[in-house]
């Protein structure tokens, strides 16, 4: 690991950590308070997804929308107007609505080829966008003047990465930049978050293997077509399974590559001291 005992985090003149865990789990909340205190730097993974990787299948979308009404096409066409997304840290839609949901047409659904097709896009983005966190640790010091530095990650981070393999491209990179941190939460965050996603679903990235397994799964055993599923049922149903599909690739993750922290330790936290001692407290645990 980067710093290998809390005496080398407390003694390192630059703090640089990656954290990791379900969304909801406080990690763009620990990221905002670090950077609210100055001396860090907040890298948004999903930030830099939307508004790097996909803002132009984002923007071409709503164009495409926008082109079926004869009003907005004409103006579209003759350069009177233009359309672009409005995406800041605090305000990813424009991404989740890209992505969508699968299922029935009337009730807001995705065709199934096309529902994938975006989620490879965004898995392309979401690679991508981690191997930049070298770069935006050098552009954060080099132009700003930022000594310590965050990087955000999004949920979907542990399936893109086998977290047993000493070779894999994407923690081997992450690894050399950034402390790796695992958020970890308890059965009672687990249902929490169920319940929170049960009351506004919306769209995740999956691994496309397991995508494909629940989809075909979700299809059996309602006895349903393609175009005859619920979207929001369909992502409902698959919540829990996907956090009981990632929870032991994000274990592997911080056994392997980084350490854990409990989430229960951060939600109070209001002072990147209070953060610092927090993870000088989990790397004396791990050693």
């Amino acid at each position: 690991m980067l710093y290998d005992s809390a005496d080398a985090w407390h003694a390192a003149p630059r703090k640089r950590v990656l954290l990791f865990a379900m969304s909801g789990l406080g990690k763009t909340h620990v990221s905002n308070m670090l950077r609210d205190g100055g001396d860090w730097f907040h890298y948004s993974i999903d930030y830099r997804i939307g508004t790097r990787y996909m803002g132009e299948y984002i923007a071409d979308n709503a164009k495409h929308e926008a082109m079926k009404v004869p009003f907005l096409r004409e103006l579209l066409m003759s350069d009177s107007i233009y359309i672009d997304s409005n995406i800041t840290f605090h305000n990813l839609t424009a991404v989740s609505s890209y992505l969508g949901k699968p299922g029935a047409a009337d009730k807001g659904g995705l065709p199934i080829a096309t529902y994938q097709r975006r989620q490879d896009q965004f898995a392309r983005a979401e690679k991508q966008a981690l191997l930049d966190t070298g770069y935006f640790i050098d552009r954060a010091e080099g132009l700003y003047g930022y000594p310590h530095f965050v990087c955000d990650t999004g949920g979907s981070i542990c399936e893109w990465v086998d977290p047993k393999d000493p070779a894999d491209p994407i923690l081997s990179e992450l690894s050399r930049h950034c402390l790796m941190v695992w958020i970890r939460g308890t059965e009672a965050h687990t249902a929490e978050l169920i319940r929170r996603f049960d009351r506004a679903p919306k769209p995740m990235a999956y691994q496309p293997e397991f995508l494909l397994r629940v989809w075909r799964e979700y299809l059996s055993l309602h006895d349903c077509a393609e175009g005859d599923v619920d979207p929001d049922a369909f992502i409902r149903w698959t919540y829990a399974q996907a956090l009981a599909h990632r929870q032991p690739r994000y274990e592997a993750m911080a056994n392997n590559w980084g350490l854990t922290v409990d989430a229960s330790d951060l939600a109070d936290i209001t002072t990147p001291a209070e953060f610092d001692a927090v993870i000088a407290a989990a790397l004396a645990d791990k050693a």
